[in-house]
């Protein structure tokens, strides 16, 4: 096993490289030999059907799980935000913001990340009391705060509404453009992933099986052809035929 996760990201340097990561549970190989960069700033969409791998990938690249083969290069600042949003019940949403952080910076560090995602009126808030959309603009500020070279997303708009979740995308490309990180999406929703990133990845069977370049200009219509035809071949590569109408 080779890894460094505390790689600090330089001009010439990806923001990640993988090189041959194998991890098995029960003798099953969930990933195979798979093969990853990421170049800074780049925002990159990780598609694939449930099992596959995708959230462990993300796991092992947040450093969440070392029993690996491989090499996984990363930068030192890295954060991540999760499906569920994961906030502490018993501290204030922007206690909640600052957890992890090294010394003890003040309440306005907090405000500052939470004005930023549009959360600053909801800071002296108990999470309990917070909409769905809510908390999870609350772990995204938390993740922000970390002035990440690189954000993972772990399907963090699984749970929302159409609505809020249409909201939550259009924050999380706001800040990604603002802040020039690159970003790791994990998704299961094609049409999320070309709208956001300028990379798409199937994962397949634990390795990278096929990638397309979105290559469109931003902000992104659905109704674009050039986006409808980017959809049907990944849903073509993920199994799912076009739907016709009775």
């Amino acid at each position: 096993m080779a890894t460094d996760l505390h790689r600090p990201v330089t001009g010439t340097s990806a923001a990640v490289r993988v090189e041959g990561l194998s991890r098995t549970f029960d003798g099953r190989r969930i990933i195979d030999d798979l093969e990853l960069t990421v170049q800074p700033g780049e925002f990159v969409a990780l598609l694939g059907r449930s099992g596959c791998g995708k959230s462990t990938l993300l796991k092992i690249l947040a450093g969440l799980d070392r029993e690996i083969d491989g090499t996984v290069l990363v930068p030192r600042r890295r954060a991540t935000a999760f499906q569920a949003p994961r906030l502490l019940p018993w501290k204030k949403v922007w206690r909640n913001v600052l957890l992890g952080l090294p010394g003890r910076p003040g309440r306005e560090v907090a405000e500052q990340v939470l004005a930023e995602v549009g959360l600053s009126h909801r800071a002296d808030a108990w999470p309990k009391t917070l909409s769905g959309g809510e908390a999870q603009r609350g772990s995204l500020a938390r993740a922000l705060v970390r002035e990440p070279d690189l954000l993972l997303l772990d399907e963090p708009f699984g749970a929302l509404d159409a609505l809020t979740r249409l909201k939550a995308q259009h924050l999380v490309g706001e800040v990604w453009q603002r802040r020039g990180c690159a970003v790791l999406l994990v998704t299961h929703d094609v049409e999320e992933a070309v709208l956001l990133a300028d990379r798409v990845l199937v994962m397949e069977d634990g390795v990278i099986a096929h990638e397309v370049n979105v290559g469109l200009d931003r902000p992104r219509s659905l109704t674009d052809p050039r986006f409808a035809a980017l959809r049907g071949e990944l849903l073509n590569r993920l199994g799912v035929g076009p739907v016709h109408a009775a």
